[in-house]
């Protein structure tokens, strides 16, 4: 580990360790030639220790230095001081994929669609420079505070794959690893968007496909067996999704999508059209229809194996006797959940064959209901409302008052969803607090000044928006929490709930709304045209940056956008966009978005290849 104010090649000054992996430890530093700070991943001992990798490392780490895209994190340099091995990496202040899903629960699928475009879009930059990541994972995927999506460590798995040594450090990235790779055979391309449709998987259920108690067992679900359509684990997710998932991870690379940019065409189309039948996934057996699904499990078992099998002769060996023993527990495995699933359907329906001994209505529906307003209340009150309205809950900690949750209170969501509960930052008895006055009825923009009106003498105060349809005038506040004249200690957490105005279907509406953020607050009339040509912008204020996008996807219309740290809103939100919405444009024409950031974008730009 190294100290700070340790400066490696009269260069570069450790500020601090912010991050460890199987492979390296990963440190902010200050580069004192360009100024500006950096992320550097300095090889553990067991590493730098082996020659051969270390040139494999810096050969694919230099490699990977010529690549710059906006989705990839960038490598600036690669060096050593003395017996330490170093690279030197762009600084992205985020979180990983891997820990915003941990905090969500799952993705909806929109957003889900919004990142994994932009990790196809990175992969897709690298593939062109014939750069193949080999440890795609939520692990090396990090979200800034802007928004971005950006991979890192592409080509370095490569030279960690070189080495004979396995480790329990290889536990995180087996989850991700496809059939070829598992097999220690040729990896392209094609396996980058085998592990990217797992992260995928990943990021609409919540969870791997495939888990086991140990790598090899692990390793062999991914040789052997397919995987479940998402859907069968998520409510909500649509086939097209299901389909994406499913063509990425076919066992055969020549099944699965031969390139980032089919993927990428794929993954657009979903958002547009979620239920369309456009993905085209090849049979995974040929033969006669009465025969397809015999074909399709041996065509499965022998894919798994094949190349193993291929130069084995028939005389008795080890390699084969071991081969032969898994093919023996995976056919145990599967009989055993053969039963299981019969056995829980039976329990569930009182009929192996799943029909219900009852005349009811199997049919199932997704109930959606209103968070609860928890703000204010103690974590064991705020954790009892929410379990009692069917929620699950996620808490940063066991006790104290509540002073922000996210979905926000009176947001309309699937019953059993997650809610997040955060403490009021501490405070002390001589804490200030202030009456907030009554927001609803003022427009989105007024209701936000009011709130900033507040935090001039030092008191913080937040805000988060939820908006809904209703029959209130588009673009007011129909409701807030905590409310009207309460007494609000400093560093709560404001929710407005803002109306989107009535919900239609019609081809031809009208609706008066204000413009956002326009210059004067009279209103003017907006008129959706039937024209299939034409398209309404929709309103992006609020959102996320990836939510504008899907939204703007949708609506057929692309984008440009920008960063500002001067607007108020929420950082990673939307805070300005032209034409305003309502406005009504061709397809295709581009909607400019501003999108709030940080002061400074200085932080980590992950763990490294074999970490988790």
């Amino acid at each position: 580990m190294l100290n700070k104010g340790t400066v490696l090649t009269g260069r570069y000054e450790i500020i601090e360790r912010i991050g460890t992996g199987g492979m390296a430890d990963v440190y902010r530093a200050m580069d004192s030639k360009l100024n500006r700070y950096v992320a550097i991943k300095v090889l553990k001992r067991e590493y730098r220790e082996d020659e051969q990798f270390v040139t494999k490392f810096r050969q694919e780490a230099r490699s990977v230095a010529g690549l710059s895209h906006p989705n990839v994190v960038g490598v600036y340099d690669v060096g050593n001081d003395g017996d330490i091995q170093f690279i030197v990496l762009e600084l992205v202040e985020g979180i990983s994929l891997k820990k915003y899903i941990e905090k969500k629960g799952h993705l909806p699928y929109k957003e889900a669609l919004s990142i994994a475009i932009q990790v196809a879009n990175g992969m897709e930059a690298a593939h062109a420079h014939h750069i193949v990541h080999r440890d795609i994972k939520p692990q090396n995927i990090i979200i800034s505070k802007e928004g971005k999506v950006k991979v890192t460590d592409f080509g370095i798995a490569k030279a960690a794959s070189s080495t004979t040594t396995v480790s329990t450090s290889a536990m995180g990235s087996v989850h991700y690893m496809s059939p070829e790779q598992a097999r220690g055979g040729y990896s392209d391309e094609r396996s980058d968007i085998y592990s990217f449709g797992i992260t995928l998987f990943e990021m609409l259920t919540g969870d791997v496909p495939f888990d086991g108690d140990t790598t090899v067992a692990v390793a062999v679900h991914h040789i052997q067996d397919e995987i479940m359509p998402p859907s069968e684990k998520m409510n909500g997710i649509p086939s097209s999704v299901d389909k994406i998932v499913q063509k990425c991870t076919r066992k055969k690379t020549d099944q699965r999508y031969q390139s980032a940019g089919e993927l990428i065409a794929d993954l657009k189309k979903a958002l547009q059209d979620p239920e369309g039948d456009f993905v085209t996934i090849p049979p995974v057996g040929a033969g006669k229809a009465e025969n397809v699904q015999a074909k399709e499990t041996d065509a499965v078992e022998g894919d798994g194996l094949e190349e193993d099998i291929e130069d084995i002769s028939d005389e008795r060996n080890p390699r084969l006797d071991s081969i032969l023993k898994w093919i023996g527990i995976g056919i145990a495995a599967a009989l055993a959940l053969v039963i299981i699933f019969f056995a829980v359907r039976y329990a569930q329906t009182g009929s192996i064959f799943g029909t219900p001994q009852t005349t009811e209505s199997t049919e199932a529906t997704i109930e959606q209901v209103r968070v609860p307003d928890v703000v204010g209340k103690t974590v064991e009150e705020a954790t009892k409302t929410l379990e009692e309205a069917g929620f699950i809950v996620k808490s940063n900690a066991e006790s104290g008052e509540i002073g922000s949750q996210n979905p926000a209170a009176n947001s309309v969501v699937d019953k059993g969803s997650t809610v997040r509960i955060e403490l009021v930052k501490p405070t002390t008895a001589e804490a200030k607090s202030k009456k907030i006055p009554n927001l609803i009825g003022l427009s989105e923009d007024e209701a936000i000044a009011k709130i900033n009106e507040l935090t001039e003498d030092g008191y913080e105060l937040n805000y988060k928006i939820n908006y809904e349809y209703n029959d209130a005038p588009f673009g007011n506040v129909i409701d807030m929490s905590p409310k009207a004249d309460e007494e609000v200690k400093d560093g709560r957490t404001i929710n407005l709930t803002i109306s989107r105005g009535e919900y239609t279907t019609e081809a031809t509406t009208t609706t008066t709304a204000p413009p956002t953020t326009a210059p004067t607050t009279t209103s003017s009339d907006w008129t959706t045209s039937s024209n299939e040509n034409a398209s309404t912008v929709p309103r992006l204020v609020g959102m996320s940056e990836s939510e504008a996008i899907s939204a703007l996807s949708e609506a057929g219309l692309s984008y440009t956008v920008r960063y500002t740290s001067e607007a108020d809103g929420t950082i990673g939100n939307v805070v300005y966009q032209k034409p305003y919405s309502g406005e009504v444009v061709e397809k295709g024409s581009s909607v400019e978005i501003a999108v709030k950031s940080a002061p400074e974008t200085t932080a980590a730009s992950g763990g490294d290849s074999s970490s988790e």
